[in-house]
């Protein structure tokens, strides 16, 4: 497993090499108690260009998300410490974190699973197994939606 790091909780590897921006990418968290499922979920978002952050559970998202400001939360149901729909209604409780888009991503997938995403405030319900380039499109089109709410 690889360690993240203590400030905003980005594996140590992630510092933008220099002259890069990092002001300009689109800030994404990736929450999961699977580190295989972080890592999937980080490496592709960052090849789309992405800057990435990422959590092990929802306590820990909380805090990251004081520092890193992601327009975009990706979160598993269960979690150790705070779940995924705990995160997803404190997320939505707060004014200045109601804006960030929510992508539940989980295993979890009857119909009363998603019923208690909705009612969490949760925006997009991705199952797992998920396709990356699915989960990718999800997250600009949750982008795009944000840019025309601000523009208007």
């Amino acid at each position: 497993m690889t360690s993240l790091d203590a400030t905003d909780g980005r594996e140590p590897s992630d510092d933008a090499s220099p002259g890069a921006p990092t002001t300009t990418q689109a800030r994404v968290l990736v929450v999961d108690d699977s580190a295989a499922i972080r890592e999937l979920i980080a490496v592709n978002l960052r090849l789309e260009g992405f800057d990435v952050a990422v959590a092990e559970d929802g306590e820990a998202a909380l805090a990251i998300i004081k520092q890193f400001a992601p327009a975009v939360v990706t979160l598993d149901v269960v979690m150790p410490r705070l779940g995924g729909l705990e995160t997803a209604q404190r997320l939505r409780a707060d004014p200045a974190t109601a804006g960030i888009g929510i992508v539940m991503v989980t295993g979890r997938t009857q119909p009363a699973d998603r019923a208690l995403a909705e009612d969490a405030g949760v925006d997009v319900f991705v199952p797992k197994p998920f396709e990356p380039n699915e989960l990718i499109d999800v997250v600009n089109r949750l982008l795009q939606r944000s840019d025309t709410a601000t523009e208007q």
